[in-house]
């Protein structure tokens, strides 16, 4: 039996001795929906414990977690309306060009989850529909058993010297939004010559933002050319496993993961309490202490070994951009690299 961490005891009754009848009411029909169907892009494992203390937190309401790329959840929740199925309640997706496209469809229902007045103001949004739940950086991982650190990339343009020829390991833009926003950020700093000449050092393709650090890991590949530094890539690091994460001096792609409730939500009230609960401070006290993420709650605070936003050279691509680009970035993946 899971044991319920004393955080979340506290939790639940700090928010039962301050509900409101009007509270009271919205979990009654929470629990009357008894659960919410939520497709995330969150790495599994950190997926999983969010639904776990949610569903510790408020007994008889079930999270249904469907885990997979941006790239692949979008094309699944399109698909399922196309053949009439509405399903999805809430959305987390890496890929900010999503929700500028299911805005644009009116797919995503207006609701504001509790202190987002609070948020900073890349969390938030203006027409109250897709909140930036977490954040995360796009670094250069590589193997310290095969990789001395002076030898390691520290930019970007590092990674196209021939040295690096079936070395490196690289995830894909059909599956793993993020990729998206990174070939576009590097594409605005260096043009499609920086990709072009990056596919002629053959890098092994991979799915998930998350499987470059793997392939590091297991001593496959020597390098990334990119990963997410949160979940594996960064526990592993807290294990001391032999992968260092490099954050290039030329700037370091932040991918924003914003989260909305569908407008067709077939359980629309357990879905605005589980957006609430996900925006608590110690959900989001949570995802940055275990996970390595950065959030929008105020008033959380980050382990030491995470770098400050503020001391790094940002890069940040325009959810427009990214939303009319996307097809684009596909494509020239393909033919550049093959697949």
């Amino acid at each position: 039996m899971l044991q319920i961490a004393p955080a979340l005891v506290l939790l639940a009754v700090v928010l039962a001795a301050g509900s409101t009848p009007a509270q009271d009411a919205r979990l009654a029909e929470a629990q009357r929906e008894g659960r919410v169907v939520w497709h995330t892009a969150l790495a599994l494992d950190s997926a999983q414990r969010v639904a776990t203390r949610f569903e510790q937190t408020y007994p008889g309401l079930r999270v249904e977690v469907h885990r997979s790329g941006s790239e692949r959840i979008l094309q699944r929740v399109m698909q399922e309306l196309a053949a009439g199925i509405k399903n999805a309640d809430v959305i987390n997706t890496s890929d900010t060009g999503h929700y500028v496209f299911l805005k644009r469809k009116g797919l995503l229902a207006r609701y504001a989850p509790a202190g987002s007045q609070r948020f900073p103001p890349g969390f938030r949004d203006p027409e109250e529909m897709a909140w930036g739940w977490r954040a995360f950086p796009l670094v250069i991982p590589y193997n310290t058993k095969l990789v001395p650190a002076p030898d390691a990339p520290k930019v970007w343009k590092d990674l196209l010297d021939p040295k690096w020829k079936d070395r490196l390991v690289i995830a894909h833009p059909g599956y793993a939004g993020s990729v998206v926003t990174h070939i576009l950020a590097l594409v605005n700093l260096y043009g499609w010559d920086y990709w072009a000449q990056l596919a002629r050092n053959r890098p092994m393709l991979v799915q998930s933002i998350h499987d470059p650090g793997r392939t590091v890991v297991s001593g496959e590949r020597a390098a990334g050319a990119n990963a997410a530094d949160y979940g594996f890539l960064y526990t592993e690091r807290r294990k001391g496993s032999p992968v260092a994460a490099v954050y290039p001096r030329d700037g370091v792609p932040l991918i924003f993961s914003p989260t909305a409730i569908t407008s067709f939500a077939p359980h629309p009230h357990a879905a605005r309490l589980f957006t609430d609960f996900i925006f608590t401070r110690e959900i989001q006290q949570f995802l940055a202490d275990s996970e390595g993420l950065y959030v929008a709650h105020p008033e959380v605070t980050y382990p030491t070994d995470r770098p400050k936003l503020a001391d790094l050279k940002v890069l940040v691509v325009d959810p427009e951009e990214i939303e009319r680009r996307t097809d684009e970035v596909k494509k020239r993946f393909v033919e550049l690299f093959g697949a």
